[in-house]
């Protein structure tokens, strides 16, 4: 199937879904789409069981031809980080970078050793022999959170600014982090790397480190040509030279082009945004980037709802990924409440921070992209199944619930202040 084809699938379903979601389910659209998607793929399998498997074998032939990982990861990614970091205040990022420097780096790697670990007595409990580095590999991959979905829900839901921020900030850092971990943890399992502390820190100064201060060069160069020309067409053409460009030139000189793009689009989308555009400009390039957001965003969901045609339903690994659930959302619970409890002594927290920030670490394309990339076997089986059912449980349950908890979390916030007030007082 050729590639103009495969694309022209994956739009006209997101389009159909989308027109099905909005008039008739009223999901948050990232949500519906991949609900419907994965309705749909369940509906093949289930046909494909009863003898119906010509459509089936269709969808898995164009799926099977798709390299997610190179399509997400080398491709999609960079749009919607950009996209995503267009639209951060720096001000607002700035006064919460401790809380979100702290989230993105020791968390993730807190949470990565934690669900390494646990999956392994998992794999170990349920009869799955899989070697305790791809475990880790496991928990590299799970650990980064998705901003797509959780934004909208958050915003509908009357989150407060600092809190968006937060998860926002954590969210779009922690990929390039996560995708760094499990590439060092990667690199070791492949025997192409020894394991040392060197090593490990050299990796993180060259990727992390060096992805940052390559992307400020990016973002200056932009920001230079950008304030040279009053022409709203070649600015956006400047700034998907930008994003594609880039994005890969960074992975050319090994650097960590995710982290690189998120601080170009920062640098854009606040001194070029205020110093390099006229109001015309600001208000197309907008318009194109949150259509190109939307756009890719629709075609994401929709791809990885579809995806689940190709998991294996050993029961095994449903077992296993079972099991993950509630172990992913402990380490994230932990991963949270301990830094945020240190830092607590220092400055203040509103009421419910570690609960919503811990529901609302949804799992996404990143994780499934991650897991895709692992070499061919019965690990890599495993693993995708796993990765499948905790994203799938973070994207419907927790998704679907999250906007009820912070509603609920504002409430009781009011209640405490109220009755702090009342003391006070009297």
């Amino acid at each position: 199937m050729q590639l103009f084809h495969i694309i022209a699938i994956l739009i006209s379903l997101a389009a159909l879904f989308s027109w099905v979601n909005y008039r008739f389910f009223h999901m948050p659209t990232a949500i519906g789409l991949m609900t419907i998607a994965l309705l749909m793929s369940l509906g093949l399998i289930i046909l494909g069981k009863s003898g119906y498997s010509v459509v089936r074998e269709d969808i898995e032939w164009m799926l099977s031809s798709i390299d997610f990982n190179a399509t997400l990861l080398h491709g999609m990614l960079s749009f919607l980080l950009f996209a995503g970091a267009l639209h951060i205040n720096l001000e607002d990022l700035a006064k919460q970078r401790v809380v979100i420097a702290v989230l993105a780096t020791a968390s993730v790697v807190g949470a990565t050793f934690m669900i390494g670990f646990g999956t392994w007595l998992i794999t170990e409990l349920v009869g799955l022999d899989i070697p305790f580095i791809y475990c880790m590999l496991f928990g590299a991959l799970i650990s980064p959170t998705d901003p797509i979905a959780v934004l909208g829900i958050l915003k509908t839901a009357g989150a407060s600014k600092s809190l968006e921020t937060k998860i926002a900030g954590e969210s779009l850092f922690n990929d390039g982090i996560a995708v760094v971990v499990f590439l060092a943890i990667a690199e070791i399992a492949a025997g192409t790397r020894t394991v040392t502390a060197e090593t490990i820190l050299h990796i993180f100064a060259t990727e992390v480190a060096g992805g940052a201060f390559y992307g400020f060069v990016l973002g200056g160069v932009g920001f230079w040509m950008l304030k040279k020309v009053d022409n709203y067409s070649v600015e956006i053409l400047i700034t998907l030279a930008m994003t594609t460009g880039g994005y890969a030139l960074a992975e050319l000189l090994h650097l960590s082009a995710p982290i690189a793009i998120v601080v170009a689009g920062l640098l854009i989308g606040n001194h070029g945004r205020r110093l390099a555009m006229s109001r015309l400009t600001r208000e197309h390039l907008d318009t194109f980037w949150e259509m190109i957001d939307e756009i890719l965003n629709a075609v994401l969901f929709v791809l990885i709802g579809l995806e689940v045609v190709l998991v294996s339903l050993d029961e095994k690994y449903l077992l296993a990924g079972a099991l993950a659930i509630p172990l992913v959302l402990i380490a994230r619970l932990i991963s949270v409440a301990l830094p945020i409890g240190i830092m607590r002594r220092f400055r203040s927290f509103s009421l419910g921070v570690v609960s919503i920030l811990t529901w609302g670490g949804l799992r996404g394309g990143i994780s499934v992209a991650l897991a895709l990339s692992l070499p061919q076997g019965y690990v890599r089986d495993s693993l995708v199944t796993i990765t499948y059912m905790v994203v799938v449980f973070s994207v419907l349950v927790q998704g679907l619930t999250l906007a009820p908890l912070v509603r609920a979390k504002a409430v009781r916030a009011e209640v405490e202040l109220e009755r702090t007030r009342l003391e006070v007082a009297e």
